[in-house]
């Protein structure tokens, strides 16, 4: 292997890491190491400007290996391999170094340890770079066409969407009808549209589009193949079980989102006259007159917001995150409320309004229609009781709005205002190997630059299912899977990173371990030269690397992470601890 000759760019990000970590010491650590052919620093390494650079000293240079050392590569690792692509370079001799979040992020308080700490990652990327060899992505042919998963609004645009750019489509719903919940849905904010009537619509052009086959009370059980081309199988009841097999080049996935179930006895559920925001919704989408609750007319209500959301991490089983929703979704109930003929008492008890961007309008529109707001404490949620002598729900908090004095009131019908939780999917989400985020919702690779990708090449996720959503985000996410898909499957061919496991031959005497450690079912078992030894797939293998460490023969290697390459950069953090 003929020696390289590398250049290396150290990023400020702003003062992201220029604050901590002493950038110019890690130029100067590192300018005189073997190889390093040009060593600066940058502001901005992602900008134009720095970009250009880059390529400008590759062409002046005739430098052939690249080190980032700026944020996390889930950032700008496509973005640096095209830098290198433009300049001349293979994009896989680039290496970038994670010195933000690891640090610069991590030891704010140590200046001094984070720039030595900088050093020794990017000396291990240098000596990565140093060893690495051109290497050319894997060319897959794709099928033209697509699995959806999911006949929600987010799942019907994007059934829709890739049909009318000229890919075939399969739907597949697991209930007997379409829609989701928008279908259950009447008028809906911001724009006012009955959802009933809206998926009505969606549903009649689905159905009438020759390029969409549509399954309802059907399942994908089963995937197999790879990128491009996965057969996949879906199980579909009738009177009798079916199943049915086709291969596509993409899967959509847009399986939606459920409510969340407040337990017995959780702030009042289960007292008469305690039900959640979704309950409240059909009812007043079924109501043109006063409001009435099992026959009761309604004078006073109550919204408890934060329900099921934003719980303590103590709480077992808790959701910690914010579902962004239900805030909205409770000052628009309210709205609609005060449209109602007869007029009814509003009271919202909340910890922190996010009626986030335009939606502040309805916020102010439920105030000016005369519902009253109550901050209670974090800590501390309203107490919610019966009333004895008049059948009423009586409700207590402080208000944090009134420097925390007690507030107490009798409401007729108390609403929880409930937020999404993951929907059970833990077969769907086995059989296509789905990332799931802390949450529990399925993990996009990021939420900025790659916002509907999976680890999965060729898997999407959109609406719902990704995170708490209304119903245009869902569509807006929905459409977004729809360009990625057809990007991809419209030029007929993918891309695949090189970046896979190999198998020496000579060495491996199959043990079976790899295969059984391998989450993605890409090693089997063929004999060769008269004996048995493991197989890779190429474009099914995702360069995990969990098979190289099970063999006991070291018969497996990975591409770009190699073993030299691992232990040469194991060598470069050490070097600065020897010096």
């Amino acid at each position: 292997m003929s020696a390289k000759k590398i250049g290396v760019y150290i990023c400020q990000c702003g003062g992201n890491i220029g604050d901590y970590v002493d950038v110019d010491e890690v130029v100067a650590a590192v300018a005189k190491e073997p190889g390093v052919g040009v060593a600066k620093t940058a502001m901005f390494t992602c900008s134009d400007a720095t970009q250009s650079e880059i390529i400008a000293d590759a062409q002046e240079q005739g430098l052939d290996g690249l080190v980032i050392a700026s944020c996390s590569p889930k950032l700008h690792t496509y973005t640096f391999r095209d830098v290198a692509r433009r300049a001349g370079m293979n994009p896989f001799q680039y290496t970038q170094v994670n010195v933000r979040e690891q640090c610069s992020w991590t030891h704010t308080d140590d200046h001094e340890g984070a720039t030595e700490k900088a050093v020794r990652l990017v000396r291990a990327g240098i000596n990565r770079t140093r060893l690495t060899e051109p290497l050319e992505p894997i060319v897959v042919e794709t099928t033209p066409k697509t699995l959806v998963v999911g006949g929600g609004i987010a799942g019907l645009r994007a059934a829709l969407g890739l049909a009318e750019i000229g890919l075939a489509v399969f739907l597949v719903e697991k209930e007997p009808k379409l829609g989701g919940w928008v279908a259950g849905f009447g008028e809906m904010y911001p724009h006012g549209r009955n959802g009933a009537e809206l998926i009505a619509k969606l549903e009649q052009k689905v159905r009438s589009h020759p390029g969409i086959t549509v399954f309802t009370r059907a399942e994908l059980i089963a995937k197999s193949g790879s990128f491009g081309n996965y057969e996949v199988t879906v199980a579909i009841q009738g009177e009798q079980l079916e199943t049915i097999s086709t291969v596509v080049g993409s899967i959509v996935i847009a399986t939606g989102f459920d409510t969340y179930h407040p337990a017995e006895g959780e702030l009042g559920y289960g007292l008469d006259g305690v039900i959640t925001i979704a309950d409240f919704k059909k009812l007043l989408d079924s109501t043109d007159g006063p409001l009435e609750y099992n026959g009761r007319p309604v004078n006073t209500v109550a919204y408890i917001y934060c329900v099921g959301s934003r719980q303590g991490e103590d709480v077992e089983g808790g959701n910690t995150y914010c579902s962004r929703y239900c805030c909205t979704a409770a000052v628009h109930a309210a709205t609609m409320v005060a449209d109602l003929p007869a007029r009814v008492h509003q009271y919202h008890f909340y910890r922190d309004m996010r009626t986030y961007g335009k939606f502040e309008l309805l916020y102010a529109e439920a105030m000016e229609k005369g519902s009253a707001f109550v901050k209670f404490p974090d800590d501390e949620p309203p107490a919610v009781e019966k009333d004895a002598k008049t059948g009423g729900i009586t409700l207590t908090a402080r208000d944090l709005l009134s420097e925390g004095e007690e507030v107490a009131l009798t409401a007729d019908l108390v609403v929880l205002v409930t937020g999404m939780v993951p929907r059970e999917n833990e077969g769907l989400t086995k059989t296509l190997k789905l990332p799931v985020g802390q949450s529990g919702f399925y993990n996009e690779i990021h939420p900025k630059l790659r916002p509907v990708e999976t680890v999965v090449d060729g898997a999407f996720i959109c609406g719902a299912c990704q995170a708490p959503r209304t119903s245009s985000e869902s569509v807006a996410s929905g459409l977004a899977a729809v360009t990625q898909s057809a990007a991809i499957l419209k030029r007929g061919f993918a891309e695949l990173d090189p970046l896979v496991a190999t198998v020496d031959t000579d060495a491996c005497t199959w043990c079976g371990a790899c295969e059984t450690t391998c989450p993605y079912d890409a090693i089997a078992r063929e004999s060769h030269d008269g004996k048995e030894i493991a197989v890779i797939s190429r474009t099914s293998c995702k360069g995990c690397g969990g098979c190289v460490p099970v063999c006991p023969s070291d018969a497996i290697d990975l591409q770009g992470y190699t073993d030299a390459q691992i232990k040469s950069m194991i060598d470069g953090m050490l070097e600065v601890v020897c010096a």
